[in-house]
C-alpha cells in the first residue's frame, strides 16, 4: 500500500498532519491518558474542554490504532498531489469539523451510557477519503487467495475496516461520520468543491516540516514535455514497434479530474500504453522533479 510516489513529495499537508498525529499520541501515551481524550457527552455539553476537541481529532487511543491510522493517512497522500495542497486542505478541515459535528450530534441524541467516549484520532479525514478512493482510484490489478477475487485496493479496505471496527461502537460512529464528511464533500453540496486556501498555506506546511527534507509541492502548471521516459518501466513492452491504440476519452477525463492537464494526461497515457494506474504514476513522478 503505497498510492504512488514514495515519500511526502507534493504532500506537505499530509506531512504535517502525520507528524502532529503521532506527536500527540506519543505526549498522551507517555503521561498514559491515550484512552481519555476520545469525544464524550460529558466533555461536549458539561465539561467543555478546547484541548480535548483537538486531541480527541489528532491523538489515537492506542498504537495499533496509530499504525493503522498513519499508513491510511499516507496512502491517501495521493489525493494532495491530485488536486494540490490548497484545496486538499480544505477538504481535510471540512471533513475533519463535519464528522465532528455529526459525531457531537448523534452524542446528544443517543445519550447511550455505553458510548460515553468515542475513539479518539483524524477519523474524519480518513474516512471521508475512502469516498474519492472509491470512486477515483482505479483498480490496476485482480487476483484471487483461496478462491476469493481480491484486488489491490482491497487491502486499503481491509485496512480501514480494521481500524473502523478496532472499538465496536465507539471507532464505528466516528468512522460513519467522516465517511457522510466525504460523501458531502464529494457531491459539492453547499459549493464546498470550488473553496480553496491562497498558495501561501501549502508554503507554509513545507516550511512547518522543512526538516524533513521533502521537496515543495508543484504548482498547478501543465507539466507537458517534463514526464520522464524511465518513469515506469513496467510498461515497456518486448514489441516496442506495436501499434498504441488512442487513449480512451473517459480515462483522459479522469486523469483530468485529478487536476492534471490534458495533453500531459493523453501523452502519460500514451507512454503507459493506456494503463491508467501506470499513467497516474508517471504523471505523479513528473510533478515530483
Amino acid at each position: 500500500m503505497s498510492g504512488g510516489t514514495s515519500g511526502f513529495h507534493n504532500a506537505p499537508f499530509t506531512r504535517a498532519v502525520v507528524f502532529a498525529c503521532a506527536v500527540t499520541t506519543v505526549l498522551f501515551g507517555v503521561q498514559g491518558r491515550s484512552s481519555t481524550i476520545g469525544l464524550s457527552y460529558q466533555d461536549v455539553f458539561k465539561n467543555f474542554y478546547l484541548w480535548k476537541l483537538f486531541a480527541s481529532i489528532l491523538g489515537f487511543s492506542s498504537t495499533p490504532e496509530l499504525v493503522f491510522g498513519l499508513c491510511l493517512l499516507y496512502y491517501f497522500r495521493v489525493f494532495e498531489r491530485q488536486i494540490g495542497s490548497n484545496k486538499y486542505s480544505v477538504f481535510a478541515i471540512f471533513s475533519v469539523t463535519v464528522s465532528s459535528l455529526f459525531q457531537i450530534i448523534t452524542l446528544s441524541v443517543l445519550k447511550d451510557p455505553n458510548l460515553s467516549t468515542l475513539a479518539s484520532g483524524p477519523y474524519g479525514v480518513i474516512f471521508a477519503s475512502f469516498v474519492p478512493f472509491y470512486f477515483d482510484i482505479p483498480v490496476s490489478s485482480r487476483f484471487r487467495i483461496f478462491g476469493v477475487q481480491l484486488t489491490d485496493k482491497s487491502f486499503v479496505y481491509l485496512a480501514g475496516a480494521q481500524l473502523l471496527l478496532f472499538s465496536w461502537k465507539h471507532s464505528l460512529l466516528p468512522g460513519l461520520c467522516g465517511i457522510i464528511a466525504g460523501a458531502i464533500y464529494r457531491f459539492n453540496l453547499f459549493g464546498i468543491r470550488r473553496i480553496k486556501f491562497p498558495k501561501s498555506v501549502a508554503s507554509f506546511f513545507s516550511r512547518l516540516t522543512l526538516s524533513s527534507g521533502a521537496t515543495p509541492p508543484a504548482s498547478g502548471r501543465s507539466i507537458v514535455g517534463s514526464i520522464p521516459s524511465h518513469s515506469n518501466r513496467r510498461t515497456e513492452v518486448s514489441q516496442p514497434s506495436a501499434p498504441i491504440s488512442d487513449p480512451p476519452e473517459e480515462s483522459i477525463a479522469m486523469l483530468v479530474s485529478m487536476g492534471f492537464d490534458t495533453n500531459a494526461a493523453r501523452q502519460a497515457l500514451m507512454q503507459a500504453r493506456n494503463d491508467l494506474n501506470a499513467a497516474t504514476n508517471i504523471l505523479l513522478e513528473a510533478h515530483s522533479h
